[in-house]
C-alpha cells in the first residue's frame, strides 16, 4: 500500500480593492517612496476600507469562496477549517468557526491558529497531520489578516510594511508521493519583546490608559527583528534542503514569507537559487502576515506543475520560524 501524504489540491485568494500607495503614506508620516521601496521592496498594499465594520473573517470567507469556486469543491465534504491569523475577529469566539458556517461547511469543525507571520506555515503542518492520520479527507487552511486594524498610521516603522489579505489551500490525501514531504519548525519565546502588541491580552487588558498610550497597535524593534529574520529564515530553508538532499537545481520554487525583499533575497542566496525561482508579490501587497504564503500560491498557480519541488519559509513575531518541503500535486 502506498504511503499516505497530504497534498494541496486547490487554492484561492482575496485582497481588498483599496490600494494604499507609498505616495499616500508620504502624506501621513515622514517617509518617501524611494526609502520604502529600497528598504522593503514594497510599492503598495491593500487595505480593507470598502467594507466598514468587517474583520478578518470577511477576507477569509472571500478567499475560501474563491477556492471553492475554482476547485469545484463540495463544501459539505470539508472536515476541518483552520484559520491561521494574528488578527482574529474577536479574542473569544473562533473566527474559523464563523468562516466555516458562512461558507456552508456544515459538517466541519473550525478553530484559529496563531503563530504571527508563521501562522500559515505552522497551519500547513497541522492540516497535513490531520489528513495523514487518515481521520479526515478535506482540510481547508485559510491564512488571513486585517493588519490595518492593529497598525498605527503615525508610526513610520510599521505602517509602511503591512497590508490586508487572505489566501486559502485545500489539503487532501495523496498516494502518489506528492504533497508535504518534510518540515522544520522552530520558536523562541524571548522574541516577543521585539515584535508584539502590548495591550488587549490577559497581561494588559484594555483600559482608558492603554488606548490613550496607543498600546493596541503593533510594535517592532526593526533592527533586531530584521537580524533574526534574515538568519533564521535562511537557516531554516537551508536545513530543509540538507535534510532532504535537495540541491538548488532540485528546488523548483522558493515560497517565502513576504516581510522584506532583502530577507527574501538573503534566503534565496543561502539556497543558491536564481531570482526566477523565487515567488514574490511583496511589491503590490506588502506584508499580509498569515496570508503571504497562500497569496503567493494563488498568484503563481498557473505556473506550477505537478511534481514541482516547493520550499516554504517564514519568520514571525514571538519568534516563530521554519520551512516546509512540499511536492505540488496538480496542473492548473
Amino acid at each position: 500500500m502506498s504511503k499516505l501524504t497530504a497534498a494541496i489540491t486547490a487554492v484561492g485568494s482575496y485582497v481588498p480593492k483599496f490600494v494604499m500607495t507609498n505616495k499616500m503614506l508620504e502624506t501621513m508620516v515622514d517617509t518617501n517612496d524611494e526609502w520604502i521601496t529600497t528598504r522593503t521592496g514594497i510599492k503598495e498594499r491593500r487595505i480593507l476600507k470598502e467594507e466598514e465594520g468587517k474583520g478578518t473573517s470577511y477576507l477569509a470567507i472571500k478567499a475560501a469562496q474563491d477556492l471553492i469556486k475554482k476547485g469545484g469543491v463540495n463544501v459539505e465534504e470539508i472536515d476541518v477549517v483552520i484559520v491561521a491569523t494574528a488578527t482574529p475577529d474577536t479574542l473569544v469566539a473562533s473566527t474559523a468557526a464563523f468562516v466555516a458556517s458562512k461558507i456552508g461547511a456544515t459538517n466541519a469543525f473550525g478553530y484559529d491558529l496563531l503563530a504571527a507571520c508563521s501562522s500559515f506555515l505552522f497551519g500547513m503542518s497541522t492540516a497535513a497531520s490531520f489528513v495523514q492520520s487518515g481521520r479526515f479527507k478535506k482540510v481547508l487552511l485559510v491564512g488571513a489578516d486585517k493588519m490595518s486594524s492593529i497598525v498605527d498610521y503615525t508610526d513610520r516603522t510599521t505602517c509602511i510594511i503591512f497590508g490586508d489579505g487572505a489566501g486559502a489551500a485545500l489539503f487532501e490525501p495523496n498516494t502518489e508521493g506528492l504533497g508535504l514531504q518534510d518540515e522544520y519548525l522552530r520558536s523562541d519565546g524571548q522574541g516577543r519583546d521585539f515584535l508584539s502588541m502590548d495591550a488587549g491580552g490577559s497581561m494588559m487588558p484594555a483600559t482608558e490608559e492603554t488606548v490613550k498610550n496607543r498600546k493596541h497597535f503593533i510594535y517592532q524593534e526593526g533592527r533586531s527583528v530584521f537580524k533574526f529574520a534574515v538568519s533564521n529564515m535562511a537557516d531554516a530553508a537551508a536545513t530543509i534542503m540538507e535534510k532532504n538532499s535537495l540541491s538548488h537545481e532540485d528546488v523548483t520554487w522558493l515560497v517565502p514569507h513576504q516581510a522584506n525583499k532583502r530577507i527574501i533575497d538573503a534566503t534565496a542566496n543561502r539556497m543558491g537559487l536564481d531570482h526566477n525561482k523565487v515567488m514574490m508579490n511583496i511589491r503590490k501587497y506588502g506584508n499580509t502576515t498569515s496570508a503571504t504564503l497562500p497569496l503567493l500560491l494563488a498568484d503563481y498557480e498557473s505556473q506550477l506543475k505537478k511534481g514541482d519541488n516547493l520550499v516554504f519559509a517564514a519568520f514571525g513575531g514571538g519568534f516563530t520560524w521554519g520551512s516546509i518541503y512540499l511536492k505540488w500535486a496538480y496542473n492548473r
